[in-house]
């Protein structure tokens, strides 16, 4: 049986478990990483501290899975974590240096992201302000599980006061990319030379409730 509830400060070591087992576009990235908690200090372990409430975990017999977290105010986010998550991390990991070597690895490209952080264009905060991360173990997967779990988070960004939200997505993840169009998310666009264009960035409302019980 699967189970989709409130985060519990228990679930910490497994969601950042999750976070790097799907931390290499969608697949097991552990085999990149000497540390394989630098993944979850970035996308998860913020999420749990800062916005628990947005915080939602998908499991089943063997535990937990899959999670979802976010913010309803991208912006309000990155200064909270400016001011209460980033210092301790910045103090554990030294800066690598405003530019990274050719032959960096995985370890120090987060690092250096802890030290320079990645700000999300200034056209998907003004379209939509919100922000959330998802992911799923393999065994969770194509099972209707991530639909759930993004229902049960509208609810809580809806009362947080979201009205529009968007993810992130590595254009190499043809699965993720597939997900987030099907549940209605539809790509912002953004200028050529906009240096985060890295990232397929989708957005989408925050449906009503009646939306979400119809889905």
């Amino acid at each position: 049986m699967i189970r989709i509830r409130e985060y519990r400060k228990a679930d910490l070591p497994a969601l950042y478990k999750i976070s790097v087992m799907t931390g290499d576009v969608g697949g097991d990235a552990r085999h990149l990483y000497r540390d394989p908690d630098l993944m979850g200090h970035i996308y998860v372990g913020p999420y749990t501290a800062l916005v628990p409430d947005l915080c939602f975990v998908a499991e089943d017999d063997h535990g937990p899975a899959g999670y979802v977290v976010g913010t309803a105010d991208t912006r309000s986010f990155e200064a909270q974590l400016e001011r209460e998550w980033w210092p301790a991390l910045r103090a554990r990991y030294p800066d690598p240096g405003a530019v990274l070597p050719p032959d960096c690895d995985a370890d120090m490209k987060r690092v250096h992201r802890m030290h320079h952080t990645a700000v999300i264009p200034d056209a998907v905060v003004a379209e939509c302000p919100g922000h959330l991360h998802m992911n799923l173990l393999p065994r969770l997967q194509r099972r209707g599980v991530g639909s759930r779990l993004l229902e049960r988070w509208f609810a809580a960004a809806r009362e947080a006061g979201a009205a529009r939200v968007h993810v992130g997505v590595n254009p190499g993840n043809a699965g993720g990319l597939a997900f987030w169009q099907g549940t209605g998310f539809r790509q912002i666009p953004l200028s050529l030379n906009d240096e985060t264009a890295r990232a397929v960035w989708l957005g989408r409302m925050v449906p009503s409730a009646g939306e979400c019980r119809q889905t």
